[in-house]
């Protein structure tokens, strides 16, 4: 039996390796994978060689053959994001995903989807109805705020996208992002790519940011006031009995 997890540099897709981990079948063959974008903050590398440790097993990186990065995809396609979702995902993470399974040809495909997030499960099991998904965290009930707990207190650093205030540990404006508050944040961390941002979607006709209050339109990057932030997300809730389960699960696997 051959089983793929794949690993995105978030706490998430790092928590569900591990789970599957403790709970493999006999005789079953584990390849963590990872579809890399440069893109993605440089903080995510030292992440990925932490997480290798706690794994005891590397990650084997995939790239794609076509497209160096989100930008080139941008660029070369003259398409940034719409009601498809984003370009990138498709070129670099959903074509990058498909070869890899006609190679490989995995029995299990292992998903980091969080018990907020099963319509993205049901989405996607509508779209790949070939592929054979596992979703340990939606399993246990485990959601974001039980995955950044187990991390930390299993001795890793998150991400540094998590420690600046971003939910997900993707790349740098994201464009699949459209939140207010999340391109006000990243304005202020990475001004160099808001402005990037900013100017390709203008030329391009892509408007990212839907405001959250009046009308709720859509605008383009540089008409964003710097200071709306009207839908700034909590902060990282704490660990509870689930999270405090699934390590039960992972350390009883180590001992």
């Amino acid at each position: 039996m051959k089983i793929v997890a794949w690993f995105s540099c978030g706490a998430a897709s790092a928590v569900a390796v591990k789970l599957t981990q403790a709970k493999l079948p006999p005789a079953t063959e584990l390849v963590i994978a990872r579809c890399y974008l440069p893109d993605e903050d440089e903080d995510n590398s030292r992440f990925a060689d932490d997480c290798e440790r706690w794994f005891g097993q590397p990650i084997l990186t995939l790239r794609s053959k076509e497209y160096t990065s989100a930008e080139d995809v941008w660029i070369k396609r003259r398409y940034m994001s719409g009601i498809q979702g984003a370009t990138c995902t498709v070129h670099m993470k959903k074509a990058v995903r498909q070869d890899f399974e006609r190679e490989y040809d995995p029995d299990v495909q292992v998903f980091g989807y969080t018990v907020e997030e099963r319509g993205r499960v049901e989405r996607f099991k509508a779209q790949n109805p070939d592929v054979r998904m596992a979703t340990p965290l939606i399993d246990m009930g485990l959601g974001k705020d039980e995955c950044y707990a187990i991390i930390q207190r299993a001795g890793l650093v998150l991400p540094r996208r998590y420690l600046q205030g971003f939910d997900n540990a993707n790349c740098k404006g994201c464009v699949n992002a459209q939140s207010p508050a999340y391109w006000n944040r990243e304005r202020r961390v990475n001004p160099d790519v808001f402005e990037r941002r900013a100017e390709l979607s203008r030329e391009l006709g892509v408007r990212l940011v839907m405001l959250t209050t009046g009308a709720r339109e859509r605008i383009f990057l540089d008409e964003l006031a710097p200071d709306d932030n009207s839908d700034d997300g909590k902060p990282m809730g704490d660990c509870s009995i689930l999270c405090a389960l699934a390590e039960m699960d992972i350390k009883g696997k180590a001992a």
